[in-house]
């Protein structure tokens, strides 16, 4: 028997910590992963975790611990695979350490990815944006947080781990522009270049926000670094006060990732450019910014415009007498009467 405590203990210290320098999201949502996974495993086995041995970590008990995320935690299928894809990448880790366990590894391994529903992304038109960005107290320290994080949000399409991770430093004024450095997923860095309107939001806040020890740009209310938990709060509730003054965003769904999606949709429509949009946004691949082609009116329009339907052939619909209708159903269920029975 192999314990598990020590191999997990370096596939997230040393394996993604060290050797692959992974930023601390990804190393958090891992061991989240297996938060999840060793106290079900726990629960089933009847043994505290620290027990827990390589081998009882199979296919079946990954199937069990898959199950419970969708039925249980009303997890979906994108949240299932990201739970999958930690605990493949761990078995990865183990195939060179632990050989013996090769088996049981690969089956783990085979467990396959579960499809995924591609909806169409969501988005907010102009008044529901200026309507949120309006809603923050200007006259207010954190109504100017608020305001300036969603100003920045909104025009430069950023991640809410981007957003939250931005420092005072990779924030730059050039004449009347703003220029924040984005660090963004899979450490790549982009330079963006903001508007007048958003380098001044970015001046009333600095003006603020005061000498505090912590390098993050926005600060939650005890001073600290704002957290992802934090700005959906801001935005949900500066969202409701939104939608008394503006009917269309009563009921909707408002995220930080809604935000983003709003931003890739107006630079597609002024562009025309998937490519520059996938630049802006710091896609890996441009098939992540394809995505946002299956809600561009304007792409539906040219479509429309470039596409000749087929042509019908013209003709006039008459409809029949009532009284030769009326025969003729009667003629139907006689001849039906007639029919021998088989």
């Amino acid at each position: 028997m192999t314990h598990i405590a020590p191999h997990i203990t370096a596939f997230l210290r040393q394996r993604l910590g060290v050797e692959r320098a992974a930023s601390p999201h990804p190393c958090d949502t891992y061991a989240y992963a297996f938060q999840l996974l060793f106290e079900l495993a726990s629960h089933k086995l009847g043994i505290p975790p620290s027990a827990l041995q390589l081998e009882h970590i199979d296919a079946p008990l990954v199937l069990v611990f898959l199950e419970h995320l969708q039925n249980d935690r009303g997890n979906g299928p994108r949240t299932r695979n990201a739970r999958l894809t930690a605990i493949k990448s761990f078995m990865h880790f183990l195939e060179h350490r632990v050989p013996a366990a090769l088996e049981q590894i690969k089956s783990v391994l085979a467990i396959p990815i579960q499809k995924t529903d591609r909806r169409v992304v969501n988005h907010l038109n102009a008044a529901e944006c200026k309507a949120i960005v309006d809603a923050p107290d200007p006259t207010m320290r954190l109504g100017i947080r608020d305001r300036t994080m969603l100003h920045l949000s909104l025009t430069g399409g950023l991640r809410v781990s981007e957003l939250v991770g931005l420092r005072l430093d990779d924030v730059a004024f050039e004449s009347h522009y703003l220029n924040p450095q984005v660090h963004g997923k899979g450490r790549k860095h982009r330079l963006l270049t903001l508007w007048k309107s958003v380098a001044e939001s970015m001046r009333a806040w600095l003006a603020v926000r005061g000498q505090v020890s912590v390098p993050e740009l926005f600060l939650n209310a005890c001073g600290q670094a704002m957290t992802r938990a934090g700005l959906e709060y801001v935005l949900r509730k500066h969202a409701t006060t939104a939608g008394e003054g503006c009917p269309s965003l009563q009921g909707k769904r408002v995220s930080p990732h809604g935000l983003r999606h709003t931003r890739t949709l107006k630079i597609l429509q002024a562009t025309g450019d998937i490519r520059k949009v996938a630049l802006w946004l710091g896609h890996e691949s441009i098939q992540t910014t394809e995505d946002h082609l299956r809600v561009d009116v304007m792409q539906r329009l040219d479509i429309l415009d470039s596409v000749t339907p087929p042509q019908l052939r013209p003709g006039k619909f008459r409809p029949p007498d009532q009284l030769i209708a009326s025969l003729r159903i009667f003629m139907c269920s006689a001849y039906r009467r007639r029919l021998p029975v088989v």
